[in-house]
This record gives structure tokens, C-alpha cells and sequence, in this order.
């Protein structure tokens, strides 16, 4: 009963805090700012204060859960709250939510100094400065910034590609804007899943995963039949799509190659992946004869 009484007052001086004029309150300017402290005595080393280490700028993938952060040393009997500055809502006072949206949600853990705010199935529309801010007079604020990201796909050299009847189809699919690597990815030719085992034989993929990840599609000995849409598809990102034209001696005026704007490891590594397909090839015939 104390605490809700606690937090229903700190809750009407949040509201006179934002009605009060610029620079009354001691709240420095700028996103990820930390208050300065009072200086001298011990009642200002007993001061509560911010970790400054903690992340001031939090990317979250849409739809996921965002986490930002709080470290408060020396909070006494003073509470946290967390207001979302672009409409200056308060939405949470310690443990408790006063926003309608429940996708937000204070966390505390009292063996910690930690007070995580907890936004659920992260939207464009959250993204934005929020403000920790704890109950001293005058109050003392942390900013955190929010950033949503929606990651995208896409396959470098299109939206056409054009190789020669007999050469490799090389495609480069890379994702891009994703805090975490796709659980997978898959490519497609036309609306077909592409079986690397299949009979054709000749199909390679190689993905390297990182800040952004790279899936390479081989496709050996091009013929008319390998023309077409080809797509990747990460488990995280929307479809990325390129159409392949099989050329039997022509030669268009802009004449493309799956393999444009690839860098230098790439190419190493295509090349071993080439070398591995007619190895293959190689083995096959020495077993049919």
C-alpha cells in the first residue's frame, strides 16, 4: 500500500515537472545525457546517480522486444520512472504502467540497480528519445534513444542479370539493417524451393553471417532452363527477387554477371566453391565409366 501511495505521488511531481519552465529543473540537455551531481559533502556521495556506461543508444528489430536501460546507484527510497518524450508520456512509475498500451513494462530485479523498460513487439512508431528519470528534487533524467529497424534483402546486380549458356549463375543476396543474423534463407527459382542435392547437380550456397550477412547461389553449366525469377528469402527480411537471362552467344548492350560488386573474399570463395563443383563432376565421371 506504501509503494502505490509512493508512486501515485511521485506521479503528480512528474506532472508538475513538465508543467515547470525550461531549466528550473536540473535535467541536462541532449539524448544520453547524465545529470550532473552536486559537488562536495557526503549527502552528494549518497546522491543517486546514473551509470554512465550504460547503452544510451538501444536498436531494436520490428516486431521483437526492445529493452532500454537504466542503472541507478544509490536510489534510497526514491523511485524510477520512464516517460516517452515525442508526447512527454509517463509510462511507468516504478513497477507500475500507466499507459493503456501494454507492450510497455517496468522491470526491476532488487538485487540489482537495473529499472528495464520493456516495449514488446517493437513498432517504427516507438522509436524516439525515452527518459529515465528518478524522483530527486530537482529530478535527476538519463535519455535513451530508440532506434526500430526493419531489415531488407537484396541481390546485388539486378533487377536483371544476364550469363552466357555454359558459364556459372552467381547471385549475391545481402541482408542488411538486422540486429541478429536470419535463421535461414532460402532461394527460389520461379516459386520452386532450389534443392541443392538435386539431380541437376552443380548448385552451391554459401552463407557468411556478421553485421550484415551474404548468402551466394552457384548455379554450374547455365542453360536455357535456369532462366528466370530467382528470389532469396531470409527468415527476417522481405523477398528479394532478380531475373536471370541464359544468353546462347548473345550479347546485350549492358551485359551483367551475377558476380557485380562482390569483394575480394567473395571471390575466393566462389572460386572454391567452384573448384569443389568439378571436383564433383569430375568423381561422377570416373564412376559412370
Amino acid at each position: 500500500m506504501q509503494r502505490a501511495r509512493n508512486a501515485v505521488a511521485h506521479l503528480a511531481l512528474l506532472v508538475l515537472a513538465h508543467l515547470t519552465p525550461p531549466g528550473a529543473c536540473d535535467v541536462a540537455g541532449g539524448a544520453g545525457s547524465v545529470n550532473a551531481l552536486p559537488a562536495g559533502g557526503s549527502s552528494a556521495r549518497l546522491a543517486p546517480s546514473f551509470d554512465a556506461a550504460t547503452p544510451r543508444n538501444v536498436t531494436a528489430l520490428v516486431g521483437k522486444s526492445a529493452y532500454l536501460s537504466c542503472r541507478v546507484r544509490n536510489l534510497g527510497n526514491r523511485t524510477v520512472s520512464w516517460i516517452r518524450h515525442r508526447d512527454l508520456h509517463i509510462l511507468t512509475v516504478g513497477g507500475y504502467t500507466y499507459t493503456s498500451d501494454q507492450r510497455f513494462q517496468a522491470t526491476h530485479s532488487p538485487q540489482t540497480d537495473d529499472w528495464t523498460l520493456h516495449i514488446k513487439w517493437a513498432q517504427q512508431r516507438d522509436a524516439g528519445v525515452y527518459e529515465c528519470q528518478v524522483s530527486t528534487q530537482p529530478v535527476r533524467s538519463f535519455f535513451v534513444t530508440l532506434h526500430v529497424v526493419v531489415p531488407s534483402a537484396r541481390i546485388l546486380g539486378g533487377p536483371d542479370l544476364h550469363v552466357d549458356i555454359g558459364s556459372t549463375i552467381n547471385l549475391t543476396c545481402l541482408i542488411q539493417f538486422s540486429p541478429e543474423p536470419p535463421a535461414y534463407i532460402f532461394w527460389y527459382h520461379e516459386d520452386e524451393v532450389i534443392s541443392y542435392d538435386s539431380s541437376r547437380g552443380g548448385v552451391s550456397v554459401v552463407t557468411e553471417k556478421g553485421a550484415a550477412t551474404t548468402s551466394y547461389l552457384l548455379v554450374q553449366d547455365a542453360a536455357p532452363a535456369d532462366s528466370g525469377r530467382y528470389s532469396c528469402s531470409p527468415s527476417n527480411a522481405e523477398v528479394a527477387s532478380v531475373r536471370v537471362h541464359v544468353l546462347n552467344g548473345e550479347r546485350p548492350a549492358a551485359m551483367q554477371t551475377g558476380s557485380a560488386g562482390l569483394s575480394n573474399s567473395s571471390h575466393c570463395i566462389i572460386a572454391l566453391l567452384a573448384a569443389c563443383a568439378l571436383h564433383a563432376r569430375l568423381l561422377r565421371a570416373q564412376l559412370a565409366s
